[in-house]
């Protein structure tokens, strides 16, 4: 296949879900896929949208620019709110004439310039349409059969519609298709769309830890084997505030989470210690032990 693509990874990604991108770099060139890290890359503008709405746009504007100087035409954003704010500066720059000419005077003072053909992908897009299912499924050295589990998606992927997201808002399939690939029983359940609460962990604490602590709970309740995402903000909700989430709910939680390409490295047979398992804080154990020979 041999793609070769950018790869911005926002600042939740860099400074607290490392798993997360440790397992990105680790399964892509497995299949096939060169990562190109941008020049200088800061962050996407959300932290400052509620405040400053131009420069929000600016900063993910400079993220396109800066994947331009790349030469390639793809850009690969695997935190979901980033790939919501510069899809949405894209979607702005394409529309209002008065803010795209003021942002690309701005980029120039940097020599910068930012291509609007750019094509913005989600890991989870990436993998189900450009690599494609079939190429996946060809790479699996252990097939993960014998294990149940649910997926959550995650919002700002897809919603609202009219921007053009990574897979339908109302029926997302391409994450469920993607473990499915795997091996695993992919477990529908009524809350699947559900937030995960973390919008609101800094004004509302404990609405939010509620919010992912009786999604978990509903889970726990199906006796899946553990719940795939691929969202950072998601990943912290349900991983590492996961302890938090149970004293708020009333409930003992005990569910192993892991990120999408985590389950996929380990269908590649690659070592847990290399996809950054050791930085989960969730039971993860209880799921290795069901995947991964023990001694």
């Amino acid at each position: 296949m041999n793609v070769k693509i950018p790869v911005f990874w926002g600042c939740r990604i860099l400074t607290s879900q490392y798993a997360y991108e440790i397992s990105v770099r680790e399964v892509f060139p497995k299949l096939d896929v060169e990562l190109v890290d941008l020049r200088e890359a800061l962050c996407c503008g959300d932290p400052v949208k509620s405040v400053n709405d131009f420069a929000t746009n600016y900063l993910a504007a400079r993220v396109l620019a800066l994947s331009n100087l790349t030469g390639l035409s793809d850009l690969l954003v695997p935190c979901n709110r980033c790939h919501f704010v510069i899809s949405e500066a894209k979607n702005l720059l394409q529309k209002n004439e008065k803010i795209a000419q003021k942002i690309t005077g701005l980029l120039k003072e940097e020599g910068l310039e930012y291509d609007l053909n750019t094509k913005i992908w989600h890991t989870i897009n990436f993998l189900h349409d450009r690599v494609g299912l079939d190429n996946v499924k060809k790479a699996v050295l252990r097939p993960l059969k014998g294990l149940k589990l649910a997926s959550h998606v995650g919002c700002q992927i897809l919603r609202y519609s009219d921007l053009g997201r990574v897979d339908d808002a109302e029926n997302p399939r391409k994450l469920d298709e993607l473990v499915s690939a795997l091996g695993p029983e992919n477990v529908d359940y009524a809350e699947k769309l559900d937030c995960c609460g973390s919008a609101l962990m800094y004004s509302h604490a404990d609405s939010s830890l509620s919010l992912a602590g009786t999604k978990m709970k509903s889970l726990q309740n199906l006796t899946v084997d553990g719940l795939v995402v691929s969202c950072p903000d998601c990943g912290m909700m349900f991983d590492s505030k996961q302890k938090e989430a149970a004293a708020v709910v009333g409930a003992k939680l005990n569910l192993p989470v892991i990120y999408c390409t985590q389950l996929l490295g380990l269908a590649l047979d690659i070592e847990p210690g290399k996809l950054g398992l050791n930085l989960n804080q969730s039971p993860i154990d209880q799921l290795l032990t069901k995947i991964v020979p023990q001694p």
